[in-house]
C-alpha cells in the first residue's frame, strides 16, 4: 500500500516537473514541455525589412501566418500543426539576427525550427538573384 502512495507522488512530481510554460520569440509564453531545444538563431548582413520579407515568403509557403507584428519584426505562424515563431532583430545597423522557434504538442522540434531558417537563407539569396 506504501509503495502505490509512493509511486503516484513521484508520478505526480514528475509530471509536475515536466510541464510547465515557455518563453517565445514574440515575447509571450505558452504552455510546453521545457528542457526540449526548439530554437536555431542565424545572423546575416542584410538589413531587418529584407529578412522580414524573406520570412514572410516562407513562412505563407509553408503553412499560414497567424501574427505579422511590423513594430517588433515578430512573427507567429502555423506550419505541419505546429506552431513556429519567428523574430528578427537589428543587432548593431550591419548586422540582424533571425531566432526561429518551432513547438509541437511533444516539445520542442528543433528539425522544423532549423528548415525553416534554411528556407529563409534561400529565400535571401533567392530575393537577390531577381
Amino acid at each position: 500500500m506504501n509503495i502505490k502512495a509512493l509511486l503516484s507522488v513521484v508520478l505526480a512530481g514528475l509530471a509536475v516537473a515536466l510541464s510547465g510554460c515557455i518563453g517565445t520569440e514574440d515575447g509571450h509564453s505558452t504552455a510546453g514541455v521545457p528542457f526540449t531545444k526548439d530554437t536555431i538563431t542565424s545572423r546575416y548582413e542584410r538589413p531587418v525589412a529584407q529578412l522580414a520579407a524573406a520570412t514572410r515568403v516562407v513562412l505563407n509557403r509553408n503553412g499560414k501566418i497567424l501574427v505579422d507584428n511590423v513594430v517588433d519584426n515578430s512573427f507567429q505562424a502555423k506550419v505541419n500543426q505546429r506552431n513556429v515563431w519567428v523574430k528578427v532583430t537589428d543587432i548593431d545597423g550591419k548586422l540582424t539576427q533571425v531566432a526561429v522557434q518551432a513547438r509541437g504538442p511533444m516539445g520542442g522540434d528543433v528539425d522544423l525550427a532549423a528548415e525553416i531558417s534554411k528556407q529563409i537563407a534561400l529565400q535571401l539569396v533567392a530575393a537577390q538573384n531577381q
